[in-house]
């Protein structure tokens, strides 16, 4: 049941637990800032049990209430890939990647923003709930990191929003780079908003498969490999399907902008465990099969003092039906179609609410799938969603079947 969003810290405090009632978002800021927990607390949205967790977490490190083993111990950390203690999650590290000069980010392992402690800041009151963590000053590639989350009442999606500040004395240039790590195991796997232009990026021991679906979208399954595609003509949203749920990210792309890796918006990095550590990517030594959802700002020149933002728009919800489109109200898994006189399709909301369909308004609500069948509107093509605070978004567009299937 949706109730007021607010914020929980665990009995010693290293935890703090984002919550709604629909929601649940466990965020470590001593573990680099990290979500990493993500689970779908709802009653009756889940088709098998409530609690899934949406995240790939490190369970040999970390226990389910997000605290570390008997044993292990946390400490920042440099050196090879092969050093990396990866906890799973998401975090946001700064783009390009590499080893070879003082413009290239040379993590993971890094011992301020990837491992380094955050501070937090929290915010609360009868519709929102904020956790902001910030890192510290990092003297190798000047910024500073922050990432706030946002919780809203009745809705099952958050906002991420990152910023990267020059807090050195010298003129830098990054890009800001979140990752999302989840299970890549079983049938699913990554959608996202691009027309077939694919660059590959890196082959531990080749390349993920793709292909090209109507509607200028691509589908990344989920395979046993060590490697990485970059997305450069990436529109704006992608979504990952797997276990019976699925989370889509949202963001803003700048057309004229540059960004990193030969121009990636969008990554999707696959790994498996290996019978030996990588010795050409730094000893990396997968422990799970895992895919990493990565999306990339544009490239920034900051001079001290001088920040970049980008801001994500996720949303869980259940369900495994290929996504179609993602809208600020929802996503589809059938696009809308004006088909004889009416107006057909399957959406699932992100927040409750009324649909604008067709001759009238459907009510929807938030991590729930509403099939449409009804009389179209004369002229209409816009759809919108009215939320129970009264406003307005928009959730696509009606097409005919021969522009739907394009």
């Amino acid at each position: 049941m949706s109730r007021a969003p607010r914020v929980e810290r665990d009995a010693g405090g290293e935890v703090l637990w984002l919550d709604n009632g629909v929601l649940r978002l466990g965020l470590v800021p001593e573990l680099g800032g990290r979500l990493l927990s993500l689970r779908l607390l709802s009653p009756g949205l889940l088709s098998d049990s409530d609690g899934r967790e949406l995240l790939w977490r490190n369970d040999r490190l970390l226990t389910d209430d997000l605290r570390l083993r008997s044993g292990r111990v946390h400490r920042p950390r440099s050196g090879s890939l092969g050093d990396w203690v990866n906890y799973g999650g998401d975090k946001t590290w700064p783009a390009p990647q590499g080893w070879d000069d003082e413009t290239q980010w040379a993590g993971p392992p890094d011992p301020v923003l990837d491992s380094g402690p955050y501070t937090a800041k929290i915010r609360q009151d009868g519709e929102l709930a904020a956790v902001t963590l910030t890192s510290g000053d990092d003297p190798r590639t000047g910024l500073r990191l922050t990432r706030r989350f946002e919780l809203r009442r009745d809705r099952c999606g958050y906002r991420l929003e990152l910023t990267a500040r020059n807090t050195s004395e010298r003129t830098v240039r990054w890009s800001l780079w979140n990752v999302t790590q989840l299970a890549a195991e079983g049938a699913g796997g990554t959608y996202l908003a691009s027309p077939a232009q694919v660059t590959r990026l890196l082959a531990g021991t080749g390349y993920p498969d793709w292909a090209k679906l109507p509607g200028d979208r691509v589908h990344i399954p989920h395979r046993d490999v060590v490697g990485k595609l970059g997305f450069p003509a990436a529109t704006g949203w992608l979504a990952h399907i797997g276990g019976g749920a699925t989370l889509t990210q949202s963001f803003t792309v700048d057309d004229a902008a540059e960004y990193p890796d030969r121009g990636s918006r969008v990554e999707v990095w696959l790994e498996c465990p290996l019978p030996e550590p990588l010795a050409a990517l730094g000893d990396l030594d997968p422990p799970a099969r895992i895919v990493e959802c990565e999306v990339l700002g544009p490239l920034t020149t900051l001079a001290p003092g001088e920040r970049t933002t980008l801001t994500l728009d996720c949303a869980v919800t259940p369900g495994s039906g290929a996504v179609h489109d993602v809208t600020p109200a929802g996503h589809w898994t059938r696009p809308p179609e004006l088909r004889d006189g009416r107006l057909v399709g399957e959406f699932v909301a992100y927040r409750d609410g009324e649909l604008a369909a067709g001759q009238g308004a459907v009510e929807v609500r938030a991590g729930r799938a509403t099939t449409l069948d009804v009389p179209a509107a004369d002229e209409q093509r816009a759809l919108e969603l009215t939320d129970s605070t009264g406003e307005r978004v928009r959730a696509g567009v009606a097409r005919s079947r021969a522009e739907a299937s394009r």
